[in-house]
């Protein structure tokens, strides 16, 4: 394979899960950690629970400490970024990764899905079973980045697997479904701030999201098995994958959700 040192140099090109690239990263490459400033991150809900869990904190708390809130352009959902902190000592103005320490990252096994990805972004947001053909990938050229001139060879797929972003996107692939579709939508229709909540509640505060399941009228108004309650009861992942096709029935109509006889009767007579 043809060495990158120009990369730099190269227009943008589409890559697929065959492509071939030279890239390593490791502390003996002058510009080690660089990547980790001036950066933004959008988190995704896989991120959340394992960034919540590796610190011991709850969904509310790390999202106030470690978060910002932003809409989410063409789609206008509530997202959160990683947010960056003043660097100790550093004295250009520029801010870093709150986890970001000389000899690495704080959270590296736990890190997310963005990070997993670089040098690589992804052109595609899903990454459902079938959506192969819709997916693309391209360099994230930075000035500073000296790994592509190390010797290490990868395909896109391998490099994928190896960083662990495989299974990130596997268990964000119906949440990254519904932010490409909604992108689709038309620019006047526009969702109400109650679903808008809703997005984010089951997208980020994975535990306020099981208290509304659990404390409130959900499971007066909705048919749930039990097989299901018994998973989403002790299993964030179930009860994420749970709540995303809750959203995708919300959004869409789409899916397997029932709301129970008396939830219909009491819809029917408030319309009436």
């Amino acid at each position: 394979m043809e060495k990158t040192e120009k990369m730099a140099n190269i227009e943008p090109v589409r890559l697929n899960a065959d492509s071939e690239f030279q890239f390593k990263c490791h502390k003996g490459v002058k510009c080690f950690n660089q990547c980790c400033r001036d950066i933004n991150i959008i988190l995704t809900p896989y991120d959340i629970i394992r960034l919540k869990a590796r610190l011991g904190l709850s969904s509310e708390e790390f999202l106030t400490l470690y978060t910002e809130p932003q809409i989410l352009a063409k789609t206008d959902l509530p997202v959160v970024m990683l947010k960056l902190f003043d660097e100790e000592g550093a004295d250009d103005g520029r801010k870093a990764c709150p986890f970001v320490r000389e000899d690495g990252c704080l959270v590296y096994v736990d890190r997310p899905t963005t990070c997993r990805y670089y040098p690589l972004g992804v052109g595609s947001l899903s990454h459902k079973e079938g959506s192969d053909e819709d997916e693309f990938y391209f360099f994230v050229h930075e000035p500073h980045c000296l790994g592509f001139e190390e010797e290490k060879d990868w395909t896109v797929s391998q490099w994928r697997r190896d960083q662990g972003v495989d299974v990130h996107d596997e268990i964000n692939a119906e949440w990254t479904d519904l932010v490409v579709r909604k992108r689709s939508f038309p620019p006047n229709m526009q969702l109400t701030e109650q679903t808008k909540k809703m997005f984010f509640l089951v997208s980020y505060n994975i535990d306020k999201f099981r208290e509304f399941v659990f404390e409130s009228s959900f499971l007066n108004r909705y048919s749930v098995d039990a097989e299901t309650l018994e998973k989403i009861k002790s299993d964030e992942i179930e009860l994420l994958k749970f709540g995303l096709n809750w959203l995708k029935w919300l959004l869409f109509k789409e899916g397997d959700f029932e709301l129970k006889m008396v939830a219909v009767a009491t819809a029917k007579g408030e319309n009436t």
